[in-house]
């Protein structure tokens, strides 16, 4: 009778090996055709001339399977066969198509995770793209700032300085701006109790976002750490976060010569270098858009200013 059972026992571990074994063989397929689709998708859809390469006459949308790997150091055979799914690329081989590809941080770390990869570093991206810099130049008259991921300004306009409110006390985290509405709030910076709740609520869920997505990143963790215990109100949303219902909220700058303007802010996501820019706005032909239009026109001449701290270290 044991040695009946033995055999049973041998025969059950070995199928459970075996749906296992194909469980995983089945994963790993189904990401290699993942990876391969996004390749194909990011080589058909990038322009000759954004990566170098002569417009001229072509039958095909974007680049050609030879130009990618020619680029990318790799034969166009190889790249096939990444695109169909029939290879799985190393760490090196994710970093050359993207670095061929010139695609930015979102889209890398993308590739990254459907390899089965971390990306190389793990860092909050705070560079400002050409994307970024568009917006902040074609809105001169519009108040306007662009953060990263962890909520730390990187670049603002002469029109959001205008405002007066941004006054800065030397703390390490001065250009965060989940740091100061939590931990350091300003004083010309006013929002009724809904607005507040709806600021609260996006800038805490955008900080969990980011921590999920950059491990890594000591900066941002100390951050969150030190909001958690500064700020009781953080916490709690940090443990029970609130839903979003719409990246806006209304809030009223206080300017120095003691009059106030309300604005609504609206945070549009910047794709590909994972950043966002919130432009601040108010309803056209209203007291407020005069009062604005006021306060924008004292700028002798709008300019683009590279701010932001990312905390200690």
């Amino acid at each position: 009778m044991t040695s009946v059972v033995a055999v049973l026992f041998r025969r059950g571990v070995r199928a459970v090996h075996y749906l296992l074994s194909g469980a995983c063989g089945h994963n790993r397929a189904v990401e290699r055709l993942e990876f391969g689709a996004a390749v194909r998708q990011l080589r058909e859809s990038t322009a000759p001339a954004a990566v170098g390469l002569p417009i001229g006459r072509r039958r095909v949308q974007g680049l050609r399977r030879e130009e990618l790997g020619e680029l990318a150091g790799m034969s166009a055979d190889y790249v096939r066969r990444l695109e169909q799914g029939r290879s799985h690329p190393s760490a090196g081989v994710v970093n050359a198509i993207a670095r061929a590809l010139r695609v930015g941080r979102a889209e890398y770390e993308r590739l990254c995770a459907l390899a089965g990869y971390a990306a190389a570093d793990g860092q909050v991206p705070n560079e400002v793209g050409p994307g970024a810099m568009r917006l902040l130049e074609r809105f001169t008259d519009t108040p306007m700032f662009v953060s990263d991921a962890a909520m730390n300004l990187v670049a603002v306009n002469s029109a959001f300085m205008a405002l007066g409110h941004w006054e800065l006390t030397g703390d390490p985290w001065d250009w965060n701006v989940a740091w100061r509405t939590f931990c350091d709030p300003f004083d010309g910076f006013k929002q009724s109790a809904d607005d507040a709740t709806d600021h609260e609520a996006i800038l805490a869920a955008r900080l969990k976002s980011a921590l999920l997505r950059y491990p890594a990143d000591g900066s941002l963790a100390a951050l969150v750490d030190e909001m958690r215990s500064r700020s009781g109100l953080f916490d709690i949303l940090w443990r029970t976060p609130r839903p979003v219902a719409a990246y806006e909220s209304s809030a009223a700058f206080v300017h120095p010569d003691g009059g106030a303007v309300t604005l609504v802010g609206s945070l549009l996501a910047i794709p590909g270098d994972d950043l966002a820019a919130l432009m601040l706005t108010a309803a056209p032909g209203s007291t407020d858009a005069a009062r604005l239009a006021e306060i924008v026109g004292v700028v002798e001449e709008p300019t683009i200013i590279k701010v932001g701290q990312a905390g200690p270290g």
